[in-house]
């Protein structure tokens, strides 16, 4: 892993970081109230300290409120989650992890997308990645 990788993340930590893109500058009981099947306040207070010690996400206080936002971009996240996935389930392999999604959605892609797909791997192809 780089040196400037985020570490992966957990499930709940995942749906936290989903609330603070949604709706940035929340505090415990306002992303607690925007998960799906909440744990208790205390444990959404203990994931975001977790959170902010990764360097995800960041506080402000804000009279007596904490009020949390994410540091790290969306895109970013993204990235880093993929590559995690891709490494964990695949042997590092984005050749068997675009398999696996084109073989699990087959009938999902239309032309359109699949025609999107073929110029992605064609102008990797000419920047020789």
């Amino acid at each position: 892993m780089k040196e400037n990788a985020s570490p992966p993340l957990s499930r709940r930590e995942r749906e936290i970081m989903e609330v603070l893109y949604a709706a940035e500058g929340l505090t415990v009981a306002e992303v607690r109230e925007r998960m799906p099947d909440p744990p208790g306040y205390s444990a959404v207070r203990a994931q975001l300290r977790i959170l902010e010690t990764k360097g995800h996400i960041r506080h402000e206080e804000r009279g007596p409120k904490f009020v949390y936002t994410p540091v790290v971009s969306r895109a970013k996240a993204r990235r880093s989650a993929l590559k995690s996935l891709v490494q964990t389930f695949f042997d590092g392999s984005p050749e068997q992890a675009v398999a696996a999604l084109l073989d699990e959605s087959r009938a999902k892609l239309s032309t359109a997308e699949l025609d999107r797909l073929a110029k992605i791997i064609a102008d990797a192809r000419k920047a020789g990645r």
